[in-house]
């Protein structure tokens, strides 16, 4: 079996016996502390909590997840073993409230060795036994149910049933919450298959675990006690890469003899054969034992398969909608992308290798995920633009890694290293054999207290929370304000005051306040009750669609029952409901003008402007842009209404946008205006768009790799826009004196005529250092082996200056030593240029320019042929 057959029965498995089947998530997680959705359980967590109801009982699915960076973090393994990745598929099946533990058991076995025709006798299962203080109890469900089962099977259950405690056998959300025992299924890989459970959670690759079984039955509070749950859920999850790794390295269980190995697959063959094609090498599937003295195949085989796993790792997260950029998980796949893209160069891959490799990727895995095929042009484009950035960068890293080595004895600093490896993208493997090169090595140590310490302060920058579980899913408010005539003097009755990290707020039954959500702002108003008016500064809703009501003040409870009057500022909100739903138009012009791959990538609006992020291959033309704006002001002006609607989630019109990563119910609201535009969307809008009055676009800028931002202003905003703009012009045409049609020929002349100035001014400065140089030489003094020697200071000299005579004095000398010094603002420069036949007889300008430096307590150095330096006097 392949992995499509191999998924696709797992699928058809589950499916059979009345489970949903969903569609993966995005990698892009709700949760704000995660970087990237990484278990089949994430989507499913407000089910857990209690905060949101199962629209099934049972579903399954095949999920798609990054562990890089965070709790999660197998980079540095990819690689060097063959079952670490940085993105797998968790095959999943779960229960909400429905079946427990021996029906997931016995469904888990089932496809297993029924269907899948794993050897029943190299199976074993391990059942949670608490230790000292734990506490959970023994479960003696699962351990009773897994010992019928190899009894049955005519195994002895006291050799395949082995107990463990939490740390392999107990599973908690966080340290409250949702949690509860699981149960896992090993395999013996060894070649006779006889550990009897030896090798069980020993850490040896001959014996993995295959699936995890948890059990979610507690709820673990702050004092560390567990309570019973009301409804009991099963989470399960296998690794689909580690399932078909072990049928095609044992040729379907036939023969064990080889090291198991994830990466022997289908799932990698057409990548490795890619690489191989490009490199005219050849994938070996050895296995290093030590990350030092890699034979040269050890080598070759540790870059194919971290190259391999990184290109399906960026193909997917970019096809989700997550670029790589300089800060948080988009740095963490800038990072995965340069430690391949390093490799591939010690594999003389030819540039542009990564995005044909996403390619590769995207025609392996198409089918079962469309959005590969869907976002393949934006996949190969970014990452060909991430890899021609890095080209660069490799070119600055390594001048480091020469500098950090001419100061090194022996061995580089495990800080250098962390240094290479965070600033510059050097994986520190690839600092070792560099560093081998020269014969030196690297501080291992030293390295790992950095990177433990940079993981310290990212824990502690992390905003902790404590779980909870929720059993009950009242209290939601009734929104009553979407209309513009609805949104003053409505009536309410105060139901709860919640205060919170020093704020105060109010809750209504049923309020004419827009919540914040959706990327737009939450309304502005006032409540009055009884005597006294309250500021509305802001509004945002809970996981239970509660209205939170911010007021600037404080209360007591007696205001508790009381009724009220709100009113929302109408000003604020006409100019929201305009920016929201000149969003919508602009996210349409962006989609015919660019492509149906543009997609959503955030944005925001208020009642001064909005902000639109969309992925983008190329930054837009100022061209481009114009017509953007265009199109938008032109659907504008055809006074086009909107039609707003709700439909079931299984009948969403053909056409429909949705915001991508965005959650949506059972049922959803769409907002269409004409034939242009449609999206799911529960924000407010206008009921014509010539409400919106006017739109320009203010500024279109880059916020990360393949991502771009548009901010924009409509109504009153966007005509005193246009007027400031006018009135810039008309001063402008009076200082030039001219027409305005006349003024950007006139802005044109001049910087041609300051560009030419400058241009003028550093020619002459050339033929003075040209001059400077000429007199340096002839002050040259002969030494021995035919060389000249010329050293000499020359005052108020910039630091590319002294380079550019120091080069030009080596030229007119031919052979021989040139140093020279300057000194400007109490700084000290020095240059050393040797040439070619003064390096062979032993002089090293790196050596001289550091022992000058260092005699004034300054630093420097360099190549053999040039070097640099300063202090101070």
């Amino acid at each position: 079996m392949n992995s499509t057959t191999v998924r696709q029965s797992f699928l058809d498995f589950f499916a059979e016996r009345g489970h949903r089947i969903v569609k993966s998530s995005p990698l892009m997680p709700d949760s704000p502390n995660l970087l990237f959705t990484n278990a089949g359980m994430n989507q499913f967590v407000p089910i857990f909590l209690g905060g949101a109801k199962s629209p099934f009982s049972r579903a399954a699915d095949t999920q798609k997840c990054i562990r890089a960076g965070g709790k999660h973090n197998d980079l540095e393994d990819v690689g060097f073993d063959t079952y670490h990745h940085t993105f797998f598929e968790m095959l999943g099946n779960w229960s909400f409230g429905d079946y427990f533990k021996k029906e997931a058991i016995e469904m888990a076995w089932e496809l297993l060795t029924k269907v899948w025709k794993f050897p029943k006798h190299r199976l074993y299962a391990t059942i949670y036994s608490p230790q000292s203080g734990e506490p959970a109890s023994f479960d003696g469900e699962s351990d009773g149910i897994w010992r019928r089962i190899f009894t049955e099977e005519g195994m002895d259950p006291k050799v395949h049933v082995v107990s463990g405690a939490k740390k392999d056998n107990f599973w908690m959300m966080g340290d409250t919450g949702p949690c509860g025992p699981c149960t896992e299924i090993h395999m013996d890989l060894t070649p006779s298959g006889d550990g009897s459970g030896n090798l069980v959670n020993a850490g040896s690759p001959l014996c993995m675990e295959l699936w995890n079984l948890v059990f979610i039955e507690f709820n673990a509070n702050e004092s560390g006690a567990f309570e019973r749950l009301r409804n009991r859920y099963v989470d399960t999850g296998i690794g689909l890469e580690r399932v078909v790794g072990i049928m095609a390295k044992t040729k379907n269980f036939s023969d064990f003899s080889g090291l198991p190995s994830n990466y022997d697959s289908d799932l990698f063959a057409d990548t490795f054969m890619e690489i191989e094609n490009m490199c005219g090498k050849k994938y070996g599937g050895t296995i290093p034992r030590t990350r030092s003295g890699m034979s040269e195949c050890e080598c070759t085989d540790f870059w194919f398969r971290a190259i391999a796993d990184h290109a399906r790792t960026l193909a997917f997260a970019v096809s989700d909608g997550i670029f790589p950029s300089n800060e948080g998980r988009g740095y963490v796949l800038r990072r995965i992308l340069r430690r391949a893209v390093m490799f591939g160069n010690l594999l003389k891959l030819p540039s542009g290798f990564f995005a044909k490799l996403a390619a590769t990727v995207v025609e392996k895995m198409g089918a079962a995920f469309p959005e590969l095929e869907e976002q393949k042009a934006a996949i190969e484009k970014i990452l060909q633009n991430e890899e021609q950035s890095f080209s660069k960068t490799i070119g600055r890293g390594t001048v480091i890694f020469n500098e950090i080595c001419n100061k090194s004895t022996g061995q580089i600093a495990g800080s250098d290293v962390f240094l290479l490896y965070d600033t510059y993208g050097f994986p520190p493997d690839l600092t070792h054999l560099m560093a081998m090169e020269r014969g030196m090595g690297i501080d291992t140590l030293g390295f790992d207290a950095a990177m433990e310490e940079q993981r310290t302060l990212a824990r502690t920058a992390q905003k902790k929370s404590t779980v909870e579980i929720s059993d009950d899913t009242n209290g939601a408010t009734e929104f009553v304000g979407y209309a513009i005539g609805d949104i003053a003097d409505v009536k309410a009755t105060v139901t709860g005051v919640v205060r919170s990290e020093g704020k105060t707020f109010l809750i209504f039954d049923r309020t004419p306040f827009y919540a914040e959500c959706g990327g737009q702002v939450g309304d502005r108003g006032v409540a009055s009750i009884g005597e006294k008016m309250f500021a509305i500064c802001g509004v945002q809703s809970d996981k239970n669609g509660c209205y939170l009501h911010e007021i600037g003040g404080d209360v007591d409870g007696t205001i508790v029952g009381q009724e009220a009057t709100l009113s929302v500022d109408e000003d604020i909100r006409r100019s929201t409901t305009r920016n929201h739903s000149a969003t919508h138009l602009l996210n349409a012009a962006l989609r015919q003008i660019f492509g149906n791959h543009v997609r959503q990538a955030g944005s925001f609006v208020d009642g001064k402007r909005l902000r639109f992020d969309f992925n983008a291959l190329a930054a837009p033309t100022e061209l481009e842009l114009e017509s953007i704006e265009k199109l938008v002001e032109e659907k504008i002006l055809r006074c086009i209404d909107s039609h707003i609607f709700e439909v079931s989630a299984d009948s969403i019109p053909a056409g429909c946008v949705a915001n991508f990563g965005e959650k949506y119910g059972e049922i959803v609201r769409v907002v269409r205006f004409g034939d242009f535009s449609m999206e799911l969307c529960g924000g407010c809008h206008v009921k014509n768009t010539s409400e919106i009055a006017c739109f320009k676009i203010v500024s279109c800028s880059a916020i990360a790799s393949g991502i771009r931002r548009i901010e924009a202003v409509t109504g009153q905003a966007a005509f005193d826009l246009l007027k400031a703009n006018c009135s810039i012009v008309d001063r402008q045409c009076k200082n030039f004196s001219c027409q305005a049609s006349e003024i950007i020929a006139r802005v044109n002349a001049l910087i041609a005529r300051c560009m030419a100035f400058e241009k003028s001014a550093k020619a002459a400065r050339q033929t003075e250092l040209q001059g400077i140089a000429s007199s340096v030489a002839a002050s040259g003094q002969p030494i021995a082996n035919g060389l000249v020697r010329v050293e000499a200071n020359i005052p108020n000299l910039q630091p590319d200056e002294l380079r550019t005579v120091a080069l030009n004095t080596l030229a007119r000398i031919g052979n021989g030593v040139v140093t020279l010094t300057t000194e400007i603002g109490g700084r000290n420069s020095v240059v050393t240029c040797c040439s070619k036949s003064a390096v062979a007889v032993g002089y090293h300008a790196g050596n001289i320019v550091k022992k000058i430096a260092s005699a004034h307590g300054g630093s420097g150095g360099g190549r053999g042929e040039f070097a640099t330096g300063g202090y101070s006097t």
